[in-house]
C-alpha cells in the first residue's frame, strides 16, 4: 500500500552512494530488506554483503548506487555472531526452522566435554556446509533441491574459526526423560562459515545432535551493531522525506578497508586503468585509494610488485 509519505520520497533525489547498515529484524530475507531499502533510499541500485536467514538477525550491510562495487570486497570479511545452540536435538535445517528427526538426552554432558569439543572445531577447519545453504550444485540452489525431497551431501571446504567462546549453558527438560542444553556462544568466523553447521557438528561430535535456535550478526568487518540502524526507524524517518544515513562512499572504504592517500597524477593514472607504484611491501585483500580532493579513485590490489586497480570509481583526471 503506498502511503502520503512514499509518494512524497518518490519525488525526491535518490540517497548519496555509500553504505547503509541496517539491523536486520526476525522473519526477514536479506532480499525483503533490500526492496524494502530501494524506498527508503529512493534508488533501485541496492545490494547486500552477505545474506542472514530469516531467523537471523543483525549487521547486514547494503550498498547503495556505486558503493555496490564494494560489496563484492565486503562479503569477504569476517563476521561475529551471538548464537544458541541446542545440544539433544537435530533437525532437518540444522536450525529451529526445520523438523525434529531426532532426540537425545544430553543432560550427561559435561562442561569439560563441551569445552573438548569447541576446542576441535576451533581454528582451520574442515566444515560440511548445511544441506539447506545457497551453494548450487548442479546449478541449482541446494535448499531448493533439499525442498523437493532430494538428498543433498555438499563436501567439506576450508573455514576459519577464529573465536569460539561458550559464555553460558542452561539445562532444558522438554519432557519427562529428555533434557537438552542450550549453549550461548560467541564466534567469529571468515567468510563462508556456517554456524548452523557448527551447531549440527558440535551436537554430533557429543553424540547427541544439535541444531541452531537463535543467531544474531554482530559484525561484518569494521562495521558493528554500534554502526546498524534499525529497518522501522529507517522507514519512519524516510516517511518524512529525510535521507537515510548513508556512510558517504569514500568515508565507507575508508572504514572497511586500509587506506592509501593518493597524489593526483596517481589518481589520473589510476583512472585511465594504469598501474602505479606499490606504496609498501606486498599485502592482501583491497586498498582504498582517496584522492587529495577525498573523494574515493579506486581499489587498490598490492599483492604484486605494483599497486593496480580491482575497482575504479573516478573518472579519469576528475
Amino acid at each position: 500500500m503506498t502511503t502520503p509519505g512514499d509518494r512524497r520520497a518518490a519525488r525526491l533525489p535518490p540517497v548519496q552512494d555509500g553504505l547503509l547498515v541496517v539491523d536486520k529484524p526476525a522473519g526477514w530475507t536479506s532480499h525483503d530488506v533490500v526492496a524494502r531499502s530501494r524506498g527508503i533510499c529512493r534508488t533501485r541500485k541496492i545490494g547486500h554483503a552477505g545474506t542472514l536467514d530469516p531467523m537471523a538477525t543483525g549487521v547486514l550491510v547494503l550498498g547503495v548506487g556505486r558503493a555496490t562495487r564494494l560489496l563484492t570486497h565486503l562479503v569477504g570479511c569476517d563476521k561475529t555472531y551471538t548464537a544458541t545452540i541446542r545440544l539433544g536435538q537435530s533437525t532437518v535445517t540444522d536450525d529451529r526452522e526445520g523438523e525434529v528427526t531426532s532426540s537425545h538426552d544430553a543432560g550427561g554432558i559435561t562442561r569439560e566435554q563441551l569445552d573438548a569439543v569447541v576446542a576441535t572445531l576451533t581454528g582451520d577447519i574442515l566444515q560440511r556446509p548445511s544441506a539447506v545453504s545457497a551453494i548450487k550444485v548442479g546449478g541449482e540452489r541446494s535448499y531448493a533441491r533439499v525442498r523437493a525431497g532430494e538428498p543433498v551431501e555438499l563436501a567439506a571446504r576450508p573455514v576459519t574459526v577464529s573465536a569460539f567462546d561458550v559464555v553460558a549453558v542452561a539445562a532444558v527438560q522438554l519432557d519427562a526423560v529428555t533434557r537438552v542444553l542450550d549453549v550461548d556462544v560467541v564466534v567469529s568466523v571468515s567468510s563462508g562459515t556456517y554456524v548452523r553447521a557448527l551447531a549440527r557438528d558440535l551436537g554430533d561430535a557429543l553424540g547427541v545432535g544439535g541444531h541452531l535456535t537463535a543467531l544474531r550478526r554482530t559484525r561484518v568487518g569494521r562495521f558493528t551493531l554500534t554502526d546498524a540502524h534499525r529497518l522501522q526507524d529507517l522507514v519512519d524517518a524516510a516517511e518524512t522525506g529525510a535521507d537515510a544515513p548513508v556512510i558517504p562512499l569514500a568515508d565507507a572504504a575508508a572504514a572497511a578497508f586500509p587506506v592509501r592517500r593518493v597524489t593526483r597524477e596517481e589518481a589520473v593514472a589510476l583512472g585511465h586503468g594504469r598501474r602505479i607504484a606499490r606504496e609498501a611491501a606486498p599485502r592482501a585483500g583491497v586498498v582504498a585509494a582517496i584522492g587529495p580532493t577525498g573523494a574515493l579513485v579506486a581499489l587498490l590490489d598490492e599483492s604484486g610488485d605494483t599497486a593496480r586497480t580491482a575497482v575504479v570509481f573516478t573518472p579519469a583526471g576528475s
